[in-house]
């Protein structure tokens, strides 16, 4: 390990509190058999680690990388915001290569949906904008929750610039899925178009929501009008039609 990821941990280390870690080890769902299984905390809030984010975002690429490894979640997640600072301050289009496929190539740390949710959408949504985004399809195909989560989350970055079509399909791949943190993130995408361009949703809905886990449909359909929310919940839209 260089002296520069050392450096980072021992003050990492040095600003934990065991409470606030106590309390993350619930709340990120750590026990046995949960989807955190095993994961340890420090005990730090966003705002400290976003201060060291600016404090270390000139570190080289390999100790970031570095630092991703570490069995601490809160290095890992200033490991990612350094990486996402790193992508998005990148001069050169191989700069940004390097990143995305270093990342690509390190998911086996990007292990609990805020590590997914901080970073997926601005270096894998964001590389592959202008891109051929079949490496989206391998992502959602995957036996990994977490890389199918990255995938559906990348295309944020898409939605927020009007572009739907690629979150449609991934949720349709999805809609068999297991995992309630994939459902979820679905939902959420779904919902993000809706806000955008209600009636693509509504039409993505119309084919699929008697057929969608619960936890999705609900979270596609979070921003409805209360009694359009009941006629999906119920299995009542278009029933006449």
């Amino acid at each position: 390990m260089s002296e520069q990821t050392q450096h980072i941990l021992k003050e990492l280390c040095e600003i934990g509190d065991s409470e606030i870690a106590a309390h993350s080890q619930r709340f990120f769902k750590t026990g046995r058999g949960e989807y955190g299984e095993g994961d340890r905390f420090l005990g730090i809030r966003m705002p400290q680690i976003r201060k060291r984010v600016r404090e270390h975002r000139s570190i080289l690429l390999e100790d970031v990388l570095e630092l991703l490894k570490s069995p601490f979640h809160e290095a890992r997640l200033l490991a990612l915001l350094v990486l996402v600072s790193k992508y998005g301050l990148a001069g050169k289009d191989q700069e940004r290569e390097t990143i995305y496929r270093d990342y690509l190539t390190h998911t086996e740390y990007i292990n609990n949906w805020d590590l997914v949710d901080c970073s997926a959408e601005h270096i894998v949504g964001s590389h592959l904008l202008e891109k051929d985004r079949s490496p989206l399809r391998g992502l959602v195909g995957s036996e990994s929750l977490w890389e199918r989560r990255i995938g559906v989350m990348s295309t944020f970055h898409f939605i927020k610039r009007g572009d739907f079509s690629e979150t449609l399909v991934l949720a349709e791949l999805l809609l068999g899925d297991p995992q309630d943190l994939v459902h979820k993130a679905v939902g959420w995408m779904l919902r993000e178009v809706g806000n955008r361009n209600r009636a693509l949703e509504e039409e993505f809905l119309s084919r699929h929501y008697r057929n969608m886990p619960r936890t999705m449909l609900r979270y596609a359909i979070e921003k409805f009008p209360e009694t359009e929310r009941q006629a999906y919940i119920r299995g009542t839209v278009n029933s006449n039609s």
